[in-house]
């Protein structure tokens, strides 16, 4: 996602899709070391829409 997108959302909805990044960064780390992830390029991807949730959650805590 874009960071844009995640500017338009409200705190509620950051929070829940920071839940879901970290669940399925989970599942993504678990299905690559079982061999099973195809595509190792979205692990990278999750961990990097993470961190623009957790920067957009700090900017709106030092508002």
């Amino acid at each position: 996602m874009k960071g844009n997108e995640f500017r338009n959302m409200t705190d509620v909805e950051l929070t829940k899709k920071l839940q879901d990044l970290k669940s399925e960064l989970f599942n993504l780390r678990f299905r690559h070391a079982s061999g099973q992830l195809e595509n190792p390029v979205s692990i990278r991807t999750c961990k990097r829409d993470i961190a623009r949730v957790n920067t957009e959650l700090r900017s709106r805590q030092a508002k």
